[in-house]
């Protein structure tokens, strides 16, 4: 399906092009300060802005075919990627109740553990 959808031009094939409305951008500076603002003529809209030490912020947003609208707004710095939107999924809420079968298998790991250091071990030493 995608390779119909985003095959290269041919002759006599219309291509529908998508206007910039807005493209504001500040190249970074000498300390890693950056922003970019553009918008397109279906509706994309993205914000981003940067900072020393590589930290990011921003947002996009855009319409899907059935009428709702995406949001997605990110912060992206030494805590690493965190993005927010209605759209993603939520883990669910913690502590949660955990699975008999999770605890049984962690008693065995527990058991092994114990049993490896009561027991000789069984592999080589370095050789002296």
């Amino acid at each position: 399906m995608a390779d119909k959808l985003y095959s290269p031009p041919t002759p006599g094939r219309v291509v529908d092009v998508v206007p910039i409305i807005r493209d504001d951008r500040v190249h970074p500076d000498e300390h890693g300060a950056y922003s970019l603002d553009m918008e397109t003529g279906d509706g994309i809209v993205r914000s981003e802005q940067g900072g020393p030490g590589g930290s990011q912020q921003g947002s996009v947003s855009f319409t899907f075919p059935d009428g709702q609208v995406f949001d997605l707004s990110f912060v992206a710095d030494a805590d690493g990627y965190k993005p927010e939107s209605s759209f993603l999924p939520v883990a669910p809420a913690f502590p949660h109740p955990i699975p008999q079968f999770v605890l049984d298998q962690i008693e065995f790991a527990r058991q092994q553990d114990a049993a490896r250091e009561k027991s000789p071990s069984r592999s080589y030493g370095t050789p002296q």
